[in-house]
């Protein structure tokens, strides 16, 4: 369809915090790319970006969502992402697809945790960063005060490119430092002159300076030119400044105002002219599925290969891979290897995606974003090439759950649309997961925050026509002994006709913790028959699942089976299977048993100022601070902390820490519950055992 050199593509990804602009600037694109008669707004639910039902409903993206279109002969691919940290998932799959960064920045609110997120990410993926100074016609602005926080914030070569002309609703220009023009916006209509204002002729060898700076970091002969005071040209500075971009070194600043349309021409003229394109970058890391090893693979135009970040569900065509093609031409009919299943898919229709809209297309030529729908097992972080090609893109590596919610029908059977749903929902969102605790009898749902969750349930309701209630998930307690104990298991039946007959003598000890179960037989002279010793320990590892303090399993014991007695035509497997269970029990009661429970690690990253109340509430949930160390401009706190004191932690931490505090947590081990703590769990859990 369209015809282009590769060179000519340009793959840009927006990023930042949560309302910063990032969608507004996106429709604005759109509609300078000719792809909308008329500029999509967030707040009135016309966005091409923002098309989902609960995006339109709650006034943010929760979603990926791409658009594309032509400019001055260059062929954009955009990627929107959202700002908000529950939805994180989808920055980390936007970052995979693009080739350059744009960080937008609210000029009002400043860096903020979605800002330095976003930086970070595309950092650690190494990735070209650019800033955009966004909402300078908005009162109480600066953006020389954005610029100085944002040098002061991130490692990179940070330095504008523009200047604004007129401060706050009198912004109405942007000053070109390299070109020496001005542009000025009115009405959606954008001017050029050649007229400086005075507040422009102030400072704009002072920022001259800084560019030349900049490229002096990167090119020694500029660097040498400049300390001996010879002119350089604008020329070799914009190749230094693109070189400084290619290699992650420089960090331009943009600027201006979305919902004005004021500047955002300027990013695709500096992307034509700066940014990279999908061929700068000669050839791509991949793994050797075969040997697991990482190599270079070479971007050419005959080994195509492609690589899923994102996997959305439509209910008239069911799932749509969205692809970046890193090499070669994928076309309707041909067959590819998924080197994630090893099996072969046939590429059917494929689409360009704007927002919601589809445009089929016959083929995707390396340096193209689009999808395929209609394949059968490919997902999200697959990888298709061509048969012989045994390679792999390393996958993303989303970021696990953080916070876990338990759903219930409220319907009878209504169990397998809701599983149905579930299913559907997490290959559309890796972040999302769900699994069934047959120990605890719960669906459990998992994702990154309340919000995550509540969007997921949403769509849960909406899509698959199901009610639910929410329930605290229930905590898996575990229960074990404090002291050596013996016990006997009596399983006598003799009323006529073959009878049942089974009796065994255990000791039971307590072993060190993490240990599990340890099962000895010392049975001698036949006291129990050997045919009947597997029976007995069938019956203690069913007396394990239940244990006898608040019917939570028991583990980390020694059971040792040194007697018994049997009777040589009633007994049976059956009456020692019930024989060790009731012997186990009996010994667990004379162990001194006690309750265990999770304890989980905890790293909490917040700003310093907040770190005392963060570790005030840290301790209030009975955590103990394990130590505190710097990363980057915030603070890492690591901690153990109880699993049942964690529920809805991360809306507390949010509260705590404005929204720039996130924290991960991981299985540790089990510890003894406080004695107080563990009656109050015992009589809850006799109550719930009653009313089942």
């Amino acid at each position: 369809m369209w015809q282009y050199d590769i060179k000519k593509i340009r793959n840009l990804g927006f990023f930042g915090h949560g309302s910063c602009g990032k969608t507004s600037i996106c429709d604005v694109i759109m509609y300078l790319l000719k792809q909308n008669t008329r500029i999509g707004k967030v707040d009135d639910g016309t966005s091409l970006f923002d098309y989902d039902e609960e995006e339109i409903v709650r006034k943010i993206s929760i979603n990926l969502a791409l658009g594309y279109g032509l400019y001055k002969e260059h062929f954009f691919n955009i990627i929107d992402t959202p700002g908000y940290l529950d939805f994180i998932g989808e920055v980390y799959a936007g970052v995979k697809a693009i080739d350059n960064g744009i960080i937008v920045v609210d000029s009002s609110s400043g860096i903020e945790v979605g800002t330095e997120m976003a930086y970070k990410i595309l950092s650690d993926n190494k990735k070209p960063i650019i800033f955009f100074i966004n909402k300078l016609k908005k009162e109480h602005t600066d953006f020389y005060k954005t610029l100085d926080e944002l040098k002061k914030s991130f490692s990179s070569k940070i330095f504008p490119l523009f200047l604004p002309i007129g401060k706050e609703l009198n912004f109405s220009g942007i000053y070109d430092l390299l070109e020496n023009k001005v542009f000025l916006y009115e009405n959606g209509e954008v001017k050029i002159s050649d007229n400086i204002p005075e507040e422009i002729n102030k400072v704009k060898e002072e920022y001259y300076e800084k560019i030349i700076e900049a490229c002096a970091d990167i090119e020694e002969e500029i660097m040498n030119d400049y300390l001996e005071g010879r002119e350089i040209s604008k020329d070799r500075l914009k190749k230094a400044i693109k070189k400084g971009i290619l290699n992650c070194e420089l960090s331009p600043v943009l600027l201006g105002d979305a919902l004005n349309n004021i500047g955002i021409n300027l990013i695709l003229d500096f992307a034509i002219d700066y940014l990279i394109s999908p061929i700068d970058h000669q050839k791509i890391k991949v793994i050797d599925i075969n040997t697991n090893e990482e190599k270079e693979f070479a971007i050419n135009e005959k080994e195509p290969l492609a690589f899923v970040f994102k996997t959305l569900s439509d209910p008239h065509i069911g799932d749509l891979n969205i692809v970046r093609i890193y090499s070669g031409t994928i076309e309707s009919g041909i067959s590819l290897l998924n080197t994630f299943t090893l099996r072969e898919e046939k590429i059917n229709q494929i689409y360009y995606l704007k927002g919601k809209e589809r445009q089929e297309t016959n083929k995707l030529r390396a340096g193209e974003i689009g999808a395929l729908v209609k394949l059968k097992e490919t997902k999200t972080n697959h990888t298709l090439t061509s048969p012989n090609n045994q390679i792999k893109i390393p996958p993303i590596e989303f970021p696990p759950p953080s916070i876990s919610v338990a759903v219930v029908p409220k319907t009878k059977g209504d169990e397998e649309r809701i599983s149905n749903g579930l299913h559907r929902l997490s290959d559309e969102d890796p972040t999302f997961t769900f699994h069934y605790d047959y120990e605890l009898k719960q669906q459990l749902i998992n994702g990154l925050g309340e919000l995550h969750l509540d969007v997921i349930i949403s769509r849960l309701k909406r899509r698959f026509n199901v009610n639910i209630d929410l329930e605290k998930p229930k905590v898996p307690y575990r229960e074990t002994i404090r002291k050596p104990a013996t016990g006997m298991g009596r399983y006598v039946k003799q009323s006529g006709g073959r009878g049942q007959y089974g009796i065994c003598y255990i000791k039971v000890e307590p072993l060190e913790r993490g240990k599990g179960y340890e099962f000895v037989n010392q049975i001698f002279g036949g006291a129990i028959p050997a045919s009947y010793i597997p029976a007995v320990e069938t019956g203690i590892k069913k007396a394990l699942e239940s244990g006898v303090l608040a019917g939570y399993k028991v583990v980390d014991v020694k059971v040792t089976l040194y007697d018994g007695k049997y009777h040589p035509v009633d007994s049976s497997n059956l009456a020692f299977e019930i024989a060790g269970s009731l012997a186990f029990k009996d010994a667990q009661k004379q162990g001194d048993p006690y309750l265990l429970e999770p304890i989980y690690n905890v790293e909490v990253v917040c700003p310093e100022p907040a770190m005392g109340e963060v570790i005030g509430d840290l301790n209030a949930r009975r955590g103990r601070i394990l130590g505190i160390e710097a990363e980057g401009k915030m603070q890492k706190i690591k901690a153990l902390v109880p699993y049942a004191e964690l529920y809805k932690y991360s809306s507390t931490l949010r509260s705590i820490t404005q929204g720039r505090g996130y924290f991960t947590m991981k299985f540790s081990h089990y510890e003894e519950v406080p004695k107080e703590l563990a009656l109050k769990i015992i009589e809850e859990s006799k109550k719930e055992i009653k009313k089942e």
